[in-house]
């Protein structure tokens, strides 16, 4: 995993405010780079930085082996949730989701300011990379 991509994820995702949340697919739109997959391995192995949380499944599902922490967070910040969280709280069991539909961030214009920047040096930093260095190239 390219570093490049990985300060541009966890920069995007550390504009995301309490009680709201993105889905991996989001993140890789709003960069302009990489997709679901991509973005969801960069939040398992370095997303423990961020407030990981608020990346999850299209689905709203929190991150596997995650639901507890996640919940207490989702709690916490009030975030919009679907389902029995409380019987999960309880017990372990019933089955509980984050309402994407209802906490889905909609960034803001300095947000998307801040989102372009982080989009444009990601993309300054992987043109550079791919630039031969033969002394012939402009």
């Amino acid at each position: 995993m390219r570093t490049e991509f990985v300060t541009a994820v966890l920069g995007v995702v550390d504009l995301v405010p309490p009680g709201a949340a993105l889905a991996y697919g989001d993140v890789a739109e709003l960069l302009g780079h990489g997709g679901p997959r991509q973005v969801g391995s960069v939040m398992s192995h370095y997303g423990s930085a961020v407030a990981w949380w608020r990346i999850l499944r299209a689905s709203g599902e929190a991150p596997p082996g995650h639901e507890a922490d996640a919940l207490r967070h989702y709690l916490a910040e009030g975030t919009a949730l679907h389902g029995d969280h409380e019987a999960f709280l309880r017990t372990g069991e019933g089955r509980w989701r984050v309402d994407i539909a209802a906490a889905r961030w909609a960034p803001g214009e300095e947000d998307f300011d801040r989102i372009d920047a982080i989009s444009e040096e990601l993309e300054r930093q992987l043109h550079q990379m791919s630039v031969p260095d033969d002394e012939m190239t402009v």
